[in-house]
């Protein structure tokens, strides 16, 4: 009888022991930074949020081309667009604490702003930036500098390219990108009326170890920022590739955001080959987070090898 009882009951009070032991998911990833050591400097990757882009407004490649790559990279794909991460650079050169870019901030709504929680987490406060590099006035770039008026890193003189300057902060009758340029001029001016805006043209050697690059063409002022110390590099590409299932394999391919079309695609090429021959280590603003990886040029084609999880040495 017992033993009848037992085979009946000790099944049942055993499952219902597991089922009570599994905790709910949780549902949130840990924070979004990663480090990598150039010479003596520590890069800092920090991950502001994501959006979608349309593949519609790529061009240079057949649709049905478009489609076949996006789903040989298993890219993450939905009827809004493909997934496209939002990064930004953190330097520490031992002199200065330098980010370049600075997100979309809460402009993006709650898929993004989170770039100043994420450098919570890898140990630094927004106070200690002292020089925010601006790769070009994209919202996506300038909306996390600032919030309701007030400068979110109170500390940080910002640097931006002359030519976009110029574009981004001037508004001509009739001109078609003034809502745009209203919402950077908003998120700039506090910094602006603090005396704190600093323009600069591209090869200039903003401090010790660090060369703004000529890489215009996405906007009329863009730049990459070139970090080198104790012989090895580091180069933050800005808004060179925004799709990296399509662009690396087709550089040619440009996107409607591309102030000049032509320009972007001969600075993309240009770079590439660069990246390639000098196998230079490059973080872009929107490849999968971290972002960080090298190119590879051989007689196949081009492709994007992302850097390995390591710890820093």
């Amino acid at each position: 009888m017992f033993a009848v009882l037992r085979r009946a009951v000790i099944p049942v009070l055993m499952a219902a022991v597991f089922v009570a032991a599994a905790p709910p998911p949780v549902k949130t990833q840990s924070p979004g930074f990663y480090r990598l050591a150039v010479g003596s400097f520590e890069v800092t990757a920090l991950y502001d949020g994501n959006l979608r882009i349309g593949p519609q407004i790529l061009h240079g490649l057949d649709p049905s081309a478009l489609q076949g790559l996006l789903a040989g990279e298993f890219a993450d794909t939905n009827e809004k667009g493909v997934l496209t991460a939002i990064n930004a650079y953190l330097v520490n050169t031992g002199a200065h604490l330098i980010l370049v870019d600075a997100g979309l901030g809460t402009c993006g709504g709650p898929a993004t702003g989170h770039l100043i929680d994420n450098l919570k987490a890898a140990g630094y406060r927004p106070e200690d930036v002292d020089a925010v590099l601006i790769t070009h006035m994209h919202g996506d770039h300038v909306c996390g500098l600032s919030k309701a008026g007030a400068r979110l890193f109170p500390n940080a003189t910002v640097y931006a390219a002359d030519a976009d300057l110029a574009y981004w902060l001037t508004t001509q009758p009739n001109d078609p990108a003034a809502e745009w340029k209203k919402g950077v001029q908003q998120m700039v001016q506090p910094y602006k009326a603090a005396g704190v805006l600093k323009g600069f043209k591209p090869g200039t050697v903003l401090f010790p170890g660090v060369t703004a690059v000529d890489t215009k063409g996405h906007t009329p002022g863009h730049v990459s920022y070139l970090f080198q110390s104790s012989g090895q590099s580091f180069l933050a590409l800005g808004d060179i590739v925004h799709v990296h299932a399509v662009q690396f394999s087709h550089p040619e391919v440009t996107i409607d955001y591309d102030t000049d079309q032509a320009a972007a695609r001969a600075a993309r090429l240009a770079l590439f080959d660069r990246l390639a021959k000098e196998k230079l280590s490059f973080g872009g603003a929107h490849l999968p987070f971290p972002g960080i990886g090298h190119l590879r040029k051989d007689a196949s084609g081009t492709a994007y090898v992302p850097a390995e999880y390591a710890p820093l040495p």
